[in-house]
C-alpha cells in the first residue's frame, strides 16, 4: 500500500519494473507496454525479460498446447484434479498448412517447430504469438522428421540458440543457430559413424545444467542405446552410457528436466512397457523409481512424451494426448495410472513468458 500523497508516478520507475511488474503474469506485461513509451523500453530490455522468465517458470504458469488438424488451443492444468481447464483457440501467426505443424523443442515459452509441407524452422512464443522464421536461402532451418535432431539452449551470455543435428546420406552435420546474430554456423561433431544411419533415433535435445542431452536409441531389439551430451558453452561433445536398463524388448530413454537435474523415464518391454525413473549423477545413472508392468497402461514406444512435475506427483502426456500421472509417494503398482485421453492430438507442455524469439 503506497503512503498517503505518494502516487504510482512518484515511485522510481526501477521499482515498479523489478519489484512489481517482474512478478506479474506474461500477458500483462504485455498490456504494461501500453502505458508509456518508458515503460515500453524498460520492459522490452533483456534484463527485465531475463528476471521476469526465471520468476515466471512455475508450475501454475504451465499450459499445454494441443494441434489437431481443425484448431491450435491452449489449456491451463488443474493440479487438483490432474485433469486440463477451460481451453483457450489459438491461431498461428504464421502461415501454415491444415495445421500440419509439430512441435520439436522447448524452453523458457519458446517453441521451435517445423512446418511440414515446406520442412521450415520457426521459433514461436505462442503467448506472445511473436515468431521468427529460421530457414534461408542457403539451407539453412529446414528439418527432415527422423533425421534430424533439434535442441534449444541457452548460453552463458543469455543467448538463445537452436542445435540443429543433421544425417544426410551418412554424413552428419551440426549447426548452431544465434538469436543474438540471426545466423547459423557449422560446428565440428565426429562421432560414430553408425550412429548416422537411420536404423538409430535421435531424441530432440533436454536442456539441463548447461548442457543438451540427445538419447540415441537402435530401432531392434538388444540394439545399442546411448546419450550424447553438447557442452553449450564450450560446443564439445561426449557420449555417455544409458541407464543399465534389460535389453531384452525395446528400449526407450525419456530425457526431463527437474529443478536442474536430469532424469531419465527408461522403458522396456514390447506390448507393455516397464518404465523406470533414474538421475544422472556426473556421468553415471542412479535408479529413483521402478514401475512394474501394468497391463492397461501400454505406452506407444514411438511416442515423444513430455514430463513435468508438481507437487510431488509427475504427470506424462504422449504426443497424441494421452496424459498419465505418476504419484511419487505411492507403492509402485499404484502410481502409474492414465487421467485422460485426446485422440488425434499433438502437443508440448511450455510456459507463459515474454521471452522473444527475435533481438
Amino acid at each position: 500500500m503506497l503512503k498517503e500523497g505518494i502516487t504510482m508516478a512518484d515511485l522510481p520507475v526501477h521499482t515498479i519494473v523489478f519489484e512489481i511488474l517482474m512478478r506479474v503474469p506474461a500477458k500483462d506485461v504485455g498490456r504494461s507496454k501500453s502505458v508509456c513509451k518508458q515503460w515500453y523500453a524498460l520492459l522490452s530490455t533483456q534484463d527485465f525479460v531475463r528476471i521476469h522468465c526465471s520468476h515466471s517458470l512455475v508450475s501454475s504458469n504451465q499450459r499445454v498446447l494441443l494441434i489437431d488438424d481443425l484448431t491450435c488451443s491452449v489449456h491451463p492444468i488443474i493440479f487438483q484434479s490432474n485433469d486440463y481447464g477451460p481451453s483457450s483457440i489459438v491461431t498461428f501467426p504464421f502461415h501454415h498448412h491444415n495445421n500440419d505443424v509439430s512441435i520439436l523443442s522447448h524452453l523458457n515459452g519458446l517453441l521451435c517447430v517445423c512446418l511440414n509441407h515446406t520442412y521450415e524452422l520457426l521459433l514461436w512464443n505462442p503467448t506472445t504469438t511473436a515468431f521468427k522464421h529460421l530457414s534461408t536461402p542457403d539451407s539453412h532451418g529446414f528439418y527432415i522428421n527422423n533425421l534430424d535432431a533439434i535442441g534449444l539452449y541457452v548460453d552463458a551470455d543469455d543467448d538463445y540458440k537452436v542445435l540443429h543435428i543433421k544425417r544426410r546420406s551418412g554424413v552428419l552435420g551440426v549447426y548452431v543457430y544465434s538469436r543474438e546474430v540471426d545466423s547459423w554456423r557449422n560446428i565440428p561433431f565426429i562421432t560414430r559413424q553408425e550412429y548416422l544411419s537411420p536404423h538409430f533415433n535421435w531424441s530432440a535435445g533436454t536442456f539441463c545444467g548447461g548442457t543438451l542431452y540427445f538419447t540415441v536409441c537402435e530401432c531392434w531389439v538388444g540394439g545399442t542405446n546411448v546419450v550424447i551430451c553438447f557442452d553449450v558453452n564450450s560446443e564439445q561433445f561426449k557420449e555417455i552410457s544409458f541407464p543399465p536398463v534389460p535389453s531384452t524388448g525395446m528400449v526407450q530413454g525419456v530425457l526431463v528436466n527437474v529443478k536442474n537435474e536430469l532424469h531419465m523415464f527408461a522403458s522396456t518391454g514390447m506390448f507393455e512397457m516397464t518404465i523406470d525413473l533414474w538421475t544422472l549423477q556426473g556421468d553415471y545413472w542412479i535408479k529413483v523409481l521402478s514401475c512394474p508392468p501394468i497391463p492397461p497402461i501400454s505406452l506407444s514406444l514411438w511416442c515423444d512424451i513430455t514430463h513435468y512435475v508438481t507437487n510431488g506427483n509427475w504427470f506424462v502426456m504422449t504426443k497424441l494426448g494421452k496424459f498419465f500421472t505418476i504419484e511419487m509417494d505411492m507403492k509402485p503398482f499404484e502410481c502409474f495410472y492414465p487421467v485422460t485421453w485426446f485422440r488425434g492430438f499433438k502437443g508440448a507442455v511450455f510456459v507463459e513468458t515474454i521471452v522473444s524469439p527475435s533481438i
